[in-house]
């Protein structure tokens, strides 16, 4: 699944708009290096996101295509 995709569905970033112009501006990592929106993400995978002042990191827990929101967040675990 594309880095853009999976930050909408886990609803870590709201909107795909969003999350394209975050990997654009270089505010996101995948595995320690600088990410593009369409790089492809799988289990194990961590993600760090720098939103303003606070920096997210995650690692991948799942991935499917369709979440609701109470499963949302299980598609990621949040790191120290």
């Amino acid at each position: 699944m594309r880095l853009d995709k999976y930050l909408k569905v886990s609803r870590i970033i709201k909107r795909r708009t969003v999350a394209n112009e975050a990997c654009d501006q270089g505010r996101v990592t995948l595995n320690g290096r600088m990410a593009k929106a369409g790089a492809e993400v799988k289990v194990g995978d961590v993600i760090e996101l720098k939103l303003g002042e606070r920096t997210v990191r995650a690692e991948i827990t799942s991935v499917t295509e369709h979440a609701q929101k109470a499963d949302a967040a299980e598609m990621y675990r949040l790191l120290p």
